[in-house]
Protein backbone atom coordinates (compact mmCIF):
# COMPACT_ATOMS: atom_id res chain seq x y z
CA UNK A 1 0.00 0.00 0.00
CA UNK A 2 1.77 3.12 -1.23
CA UNK A 3 1.17 6.69 -0.15
CA UNK A 4 -1.00 8.35 -2.78
CA UNK A 5 -0.04 11.77 -4.01
CA UNK A 6 -2.28 14.73 -3.08
CA UNK A 7 -5.28 12.56 -2.09
CA UNK A 8 -6.68 12.12 1.41
CA UNK A 9 -6.80 8.48 2.55
CA UNK A 10 -10.11 8.94 4.42
CA UNK A 11 -12.29 11.29 2.37
CA UNK A 12 -10.50 11.13 -1.03
CA UNK A 13 -10.19 14.91 -1.12
CA UNK A 14 -7.84 15.84 -3.96
CA UNK A 15 -6.57 18.74 -6.03
CA UNK A 16 -9.17 21.26 -7.25
CA UNK A 17 -8.71 23.28 -10.44
CA UNK A 18 -9.95 26.70 -11.39
CA UNK A 19 -8.93 30.13 -12.59
CA UNK A 20 -6.95 33.04 -11.22
CA UNK A 21 -8.96 36.11 -12.19
CA UNK A 22 -7.12 39.42 -12.22
CA UNK A 23 -8.61 42.88 -11.81
CA UNK A 24 -8.41 43.19 -15.62
CA UNK A 25 -10.44 39.94 -15.84
CA UNK A 26 -7.51 37.96 -17.26
CA UNK A 27 -7.87 34.28 -16.48
CA UNK A 28 -5.06 31.79 -15.89
CA UNK A 29 -5.33 28.23 -14.61
CA UNK A 30 -4.48 27.43 -11.00
CA UNK A 31 -4.82 24.60 -8.52
CA UNK A 32 -5.85 24.28 -4.87
CA UNK A 33 -4.12 21.46 -3.00
CA UNK A 34 -5.58 19.92 0.18
CA UNK A 35 -3.68 20.35 3.46
CA UNK A 36 -2.36 16.82 3.81
CA UNK A 37 -0.27 15.47 6.67
CA UNK A 38 1.51 12.12 6.87
CA UNK A 39 0.12 9.94 9.68
CA UNK A 40 1.07 6.48 10.88
CA UNK A 41 -1.86 4.10 11.46
CA UNK A 42 -2.22 0.40 12.20
CA UNK A 43 -3.84 -1.62 9.40
CA UNK A 44 -4.21 -5.39 9.89
CA UNK A 45 -1.53 -5.40 12.58
CA UNK A 46 1.03 -3.46 10.51
CA UNK A 47 2.00 0.19 10.86
CA UNK A 48 1.66 2.09 7.58
CA UNK A 49 2.05 5.72 6.60
CA UNK A 50 -0.87 7.48 4.95
CA UNK A 51 -1.70 11.03 3.89
CA UNK A 52 -4.73 12.52 5.65
CA UNK A 53 -6.25 15.99 5.32
CA UNK A 54 -6.29 18.11 8.46
CA UNK A 55 -10.08 18.15 8.52
CA UNK A 56 -10.17 14.36 8.91
CA UNK A 57 -7.35 14.47 11.50
CA UNK A 58 -9.18 17.04 13.63
CA UNK A 59 -12.46 15.14 13.31
CA UNK A 60 -10.77 12.01 14.70
CA UNK A 61 -11.59 9.85 11.69
CA UNK A 62 -8.33 7.91 12.06
CA UNK A 63 -6.57 6.41 15.05
CA UNK A 64 -2.83 7.14 15.02
CA UNK A 65 -0.37 4.33 15.73
CA UNK A 66 1.59 4.49 18.99
CA UNK A 67 5.10 5.98 18.77
CA UNK A 68 6.95 2.82 19.78
CA UNK A 69 5.69 -0.73 19.80
CA UNK A 70 6.03 -2.43 23.19
CA UNK A 71 7.93 -5.72 22.87
CA UNK A 72 5.94 -8.69 24.17
CA UNK A 73 7.91 -10.88 26.58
Amino acid sequence: MAIQRNICYVCSKGVAHGNNVSHANNKTRRTWKPNLQVARIVVEGKTVKIKVCTRCLNAGKIQRAPRKAVAAV
